[in-house]
């Protein structure tokens, strides 16, 4: 009986606590729970007028059809985006928080239907002359032509019935500042000549066959000029040794005790010298510290935060219908992403959370999810889930038309030149 009234006890002076707890938090929540949530709202919010925001906007889906020849190395398409930067604008408090207001978001995608390759570029409606001004400006025979969203021909549910797919995001193996291995670096050894790094890509999108497509695709928001000091010069510090190393209010506890310990021990047997300074031995020019990877290392990265950079949301899908569906699709196209690896720099690798794979456990209804979210985050051009910063020079590389030796026959290229008018024609 004694025990039962020991329970009891407990149980109400549990409940008069609770009460108690009850009674401060009625009368304080007003002040305490906006503290926590604070963050977590604002994210929901912001994320909402996005959403709303981006779905608001009126869109355009180009066909670029490049032409026949091509004798320049990417270059140009490294001028197109740093034009593209052009969009870039700062926003007041009103339009970021109430209104939603972002960026401009541009889709470069490469699609291949049953081995035949296509180039489109996706945008807001508002910039499709900007857009067409700078393509012409560096590729004057190029044709570009509106059309209607490919991803229709395909039901909106995926996998279903007919249909199946493999899908998976991108990422960075390093930190974004470091850069991929870029076309300045595709270079024939012997002849000198270029060698495109978009064939490898192009030709893995060219080998499927009837029932069975490749989508390519490069979701990109320019991102503003004061990234490259802000992320980008830490790493440069590491290098050149300028780093500051920060050191916290104990940092010295531990040497000072020893030193002190150390001390009284020498005490016994003459003199002591506390907190005796070292003598800083001067360092060797940086030249001499680094060795030649590391010099090319730390080039390659200054030269890439000097550039316009854009946030990069990097997609692949292979979709097939059941009868024909063959996963060795996906190693051949990833197998091609690979040749953008230096792994002195930085590489391209499949984003974990992203792949459409599910072990262990209910794997059949965990795997349809992710393949469900990863067609639907496509066809709406969605930039959540991993991300990374690339370069003008980077995206240029990723890419660009492909070069004059490049000879797949699945590209359509322009048959003829773009003639201009004549200045003296006719007008009304």
């Amino acid at each position: 009986m004694g025990f039962i009234k020991i329970i009891i006890s407990s149980f109400s002076d549990a409940g008069s606590n609770l009460k108690d707890i009850w009674y401060v938090f009625s009368r304080v929540w007003f002040v305490v729970l906006p503290v926590p949530f604070y963050f977590f709202w604002k994210l929901l919010w912001l994320r909402y007028i996005r959403r709303k925001y981006i779905r608001s906007i009126p869109t355009v889906l180009l066909e670029i059809t490049p032409p026949r020849e091509i004798e320049m190395t990417p270059q140009p398409m490294e001028l197109f985006f740093n034009g593209l930067a052009g969009v870039l604008k700062t926003f007041n408090p009103l339009e970021e928080y109430i209104q939603g207001v972002l960026t401009a978001l541009f889709s470069l995608e490469l699609a291949s239907f049953e081995g035949k390759v296509n180039f489109y570029i996706r945008m807001p409606k508002a910039f499709r002359n900007l857009v067409e001004a700078h393509l012409y400006a560096q590729y004057p025979d190029i044709e570009l032509t509106e059309v209607s969203d490919y991803i229709e021909n395909i039901p909106k549910l995926v996998p279903n019935r007919d249909w199946d797919l493999w899908g998976t995001d991108f990422e960075l193996v390093k930190p974004d500042p470091y850069p991929i291995k870029t076309y300045k670096n595709f270079e024939e050894s012997v002849t000198g000549e270029m060698i495109d790094p978009l064939s490898a890509i192009l030709e893995a999108m060219g080998k499927i066959g009837p029932g069975e497509q490749i989508w390519f695709q490069n979701v990109i928001r320019p991102v503003h000029e004061a990234w490259g000091a802000k992320m980008g010069k830490p790493h440069v510090d590491i290098f050149t040794g300028r780093a500051k190393k920060r050191e916290g209010i104990f940092a010295n506890v531990g040497a000072d005790v020893i030193d002190v310990l150390s001390s009284i021990t020498k005490g016994f047997f003459g003199p002591v010298e506390f907190a005796a300074k070292k003598e800083e031995k001067a360092e060797s020019p940086l030249e001499f510290r680094l060795t030649p990877v590391e010099k090319d290392v730390l080039k390659a990265l200054e030269s890439n935060i000097g550039k316009y950079v854009y946030s990069t949301k990097m997609r692949f899908l292979y979709l097939g219908k059941r009868e024909v569906f063959d996963k060795a699709h996906v190693s051949s196209f990833v197998g091609s992403i690979k040749q953008f690896a230096d792994f002195n720099l930085n590489s391209f690798k499949p984003y974990e959370n992203s792949k459409t794979i599910a072990n262990y456990i209910l794997t059949k209804s965990r795997l349809r999810y992710r393949q469900r979210k990863i067609f639907r985050r496509y066809r709406d051009r969605d930039t959540d889930g991993a991300k990374f910063i690339l370069s003008s020079e980077e995206l240029a590389t990723v890419y660009h038309f492909p070069y004059k030796s490049v000879v797949a026959p699945s590209i359509t290229k322009a048959v003829s030149k773009r003639g201009q008018a004549p200045a003296n024609l006719p007008v009304g």
